[in-house]
């Protein structure tokens, strides 16, 4: 099963070209560089880490562990869903 989604996006070439630079000055792939820079986002955004320690203690108190444990119980609502929308 694969663990990451590939996405599009569009910069300008002026950013684009400074992403590069970055990328090979630091050793990593343009993938890996946007990344962090998304991590470094969302961790200096109090709002999202709200969100987070809330998903966090509910995933905890439902027993979540890992993303194969997310995986299941998606699978599982979603088949649930389809047999109940089938009768």
């Amino acid at each position: 099963m694969r663990t990451a989604k590939t996405i599009s996006i569009t910069l300008p070439p002026e950013l684009f070209g400074k992403a590069q630079e970055i990328a090979q000055r630091e050793h990593r792939t343009i993938s890996e560089l946007f990344r962090e820079a998304l991590r470094r986002y969302m961790a200096a955004d109090p709002e999202w880490e709200a969100l987070m320690n809330w998903g966090r203690a509910h995933g905890r108190a439902l027993g979540i562990e890992s993303e194969e444990d997310v995986e299941r119980l998606s699978d599982e609502f979603r088949r649930e869903r389809r047999q109940t929308a089938g009768r």
